[in-house]
């Protein structure tokens, strides 16, 4: 028993240990990352084979700032459209601050500074001149806003072409929408048919990380979605090793971050290409191309796309594109982790707290498990009564191992005791405490989430580490009403253990040892009254045989 109990403690902390690396990687500093030439790369069309075209390089990294930058500011945007290329080139998302020290609007989009992620869009024909990314649009404005009581901005920008050709690319822009809608119209003035397909793409440089062992961090790269191979990772390393170049239909392609991500969603039935590129050593492009549209002198035809770009709201997200939700990635437990978010948002509405409503989880998940905890409870509660024979037992047969585990057993059977029984708390917490660090880290409602006091953000550790010393106290209280190991050595390591899981828990998220030191007062409580209950029970036995 003590030492199946012991390796359960230990097991737990390799668990911390190995979600506290998780977390550094993820919040710990990184080293700069090398300058580098910011270049885009012009797409394969959708149906023939990417080795065939030649690659358009931009210039150097001063480029982007020679056009215009047309300033676009929604209820939720505040973005800049450089007139070279037309793409966008800054996005600051209006309704999330950079962190609860920085109330400036966080940064998704930049081609200036690290990491350079940027938007691109253009057209490449068969014959003549299209707009790529080095294409210089014309605008009639220099800034647009969309105005109170309207639903919807629209803006253009124009590129004439020197063969009749003219293409009005339209950014639209909706109230209380992350989607934007690109649509580039082509007016043929020419004598002569034009063909041509569309690429949209995302290009991004990777931020470069500490190494650690976990290997467990929020995702940072691209990702897929195709109805045959469903949801799937496009990692920087594998676009190293080998550029994706796949035919699909009623998919999307997105660059992916923590919290937040860049998605580009083609009209539903059109069959795309789909492709990665690296540019310059360390930029990656990931976009998509469309199918070749001829159009015919004196006509008109238009080529269309989606941008989702903002939260990885799991709802918002699920409205513009099958799969798009996936992107918020909980791991291995993410079957315990999504109907835990369901629930953890429900509470919210009820509360309007997401401290609370970590809170009543908390309580939810306790009362759920709490026949199986309340039996665990009275196994320890009565070996913690064993305790004084046990020690007779050890002192007796302590020179014959053997012996004494025989005489041991013996004992744990003649009084009904499980001696594995007060491990089950620990092996129930493990999966729901993983998950629901998952839900935590990924999760952007609960960015900066506040709770009470001195906690402004629940997915941050404890500024002033009051939390996590409580929870160690919580743990050092719980301890004492369990049976203590008869072996010594097992004794201090049981003692030392609070002290190691609150230098763990000290760079944890807030809400996690939140839900942890709730989990271990309820459990203080719950074996209290357990273990009074059967001291007594024991004492009215006891009683009743004195009057017999």
């Amino acid at each position: 028993m003590e030492n199946q109990r012991l390796f359960l403690f230990l097991a737990l902390g390799a668990v911390l240990f190995l979600l506290w690396d998780a977390w550094q990687q993820d919040y710990g500093p990184r080293p700069p990352t090398p300058q580098s030439t910011e270049q885009a790369v012009q797409a394969p069309q959708a149906d023939g084979p990417a080795e065939e075209l030649p690659t358009e390089l931009r210039q150097q990294a001063g480029l982007a700032a020679q056009g215009m930058r047309i300033s676009v500011v929604t209820d939720l945007f505040a973005i800049e459209i450089n007139t070279v290329g037309g793409g966008i080139g800054s996005a600051k998302l209006l309704k999330h601050a950079t962190s609860t020290d920085d109330p400036a609007p966080f940064t998704l989009l930049r081609d200036q500074g690290k990491p350079l992620f940027v938007v691109q869009a253009g057209l490449r024909a068969k014959e003549g001149s299209a707009p790529g990314t080095q294409a210089r649009f014309q605008s009639r404005q220099k800034a647009y806003q969309l105005a109170s009581g309207e639903q919807q901005l629209v803006v253009p920008l124009v590129w004439h072409g020197p063969n009749g050709i003219t293409v009005t690319r339209r950014y639209i822009f909706q109230r209380g929408k992350y989607t934007i809608d690109i649509e580039q119209e082509v007016q043929n003035a020419s004598a002569a048919p034009w063909s041509a397909y569309q690429y949209t793409q995302l290009l991004r440089g990777e931020e470069n990380k500490t190494g650690g062992l976990a290997g467990q961090v929020a995702y940072i790269g691209g990702a897929i979605y195709s109805p045959d191979d469903k949801y799937q990772k496009i990692s920087f390393d594998e676009m190293q090793e080998q550029a994706l170049d796949r035919t699909v239909q009623n998919g999307w392609v997105a660059m992916v971050q923590h919290y937040f991500l860049a998605a580009m969603v083609p009209p539903r039935g059109m069959t795309e290409r789909f492709y990665s590129r690296i540019v310059g050593g360390d930029l990656f492009s990931l976009g998509m191309s469309s199918p070749w549209q001829t159009i015919q002198p004196g006509q008109s035809g238009t080529f269309q796309t989606q941008l989702y770009l903002g939260p990885k709201d799991q709802e918002r997200m699920a409205s513009v594109a099958s799969g798009l939700e996936l992107t918020v990635d909980y791991g291995i437990f993410t079957i315990i982790a999504k109907p835990m978010f369901v629930v953890l948002s429900w509470f919210h509405a009820v509360v309007g707290n997401w401290g609370w409503a970590i809170v009543f989880l908390t309580v939810l998940i306790k009362a759920v498990f709490f026949k199986l905890s309340e039996t665990s409870y009275r196994s320890m509660a009565r070996m913690r009564k064993l305790q004084p024979r046990m020690q007779q037992l050890k002192e007796q047969f302590g020179d014959d191992r053997q012996r004494m585990n025989q005489e041991l057993m013996t004992l744990y059977k003649r009084e009904k005791v499980n001696p594995l029984g007060g491990c089950l708390p620990i092996l129930i917490q493990i999966p729901v405490f993983i998950a629901l660090y998952w839900v935590l880290l990924e999760s952007v409602e609960l960015r900066q989430a506040p709770f009470i006091l001195w906690l402004r953000d629940l997915s941050a550790p404890d500024p002033y580490y009051v939390l996590p010393i409580i929870m160690g106290l919580t743990m050092l209280a719980q301890q004492r009403l369990n049976p203590a190991p008869m072996d010594p050595i097992q004794q201090k390591i049981m003692l030392f253990m609070p002290v190691v899981f609150t230098g763990f828990f000290l760079f944890f998220p807030g809400g996690l040892v939140l839900y942890y030191t709730v989990n271990n007062s309820l459990s203080i409580l719950q074996q209290w009254l357990i273990t009074r209950r059967i001291d007594q029970t024991e004492s009215k036995t006891v009683d009743v045989k004195k009057l017999v």
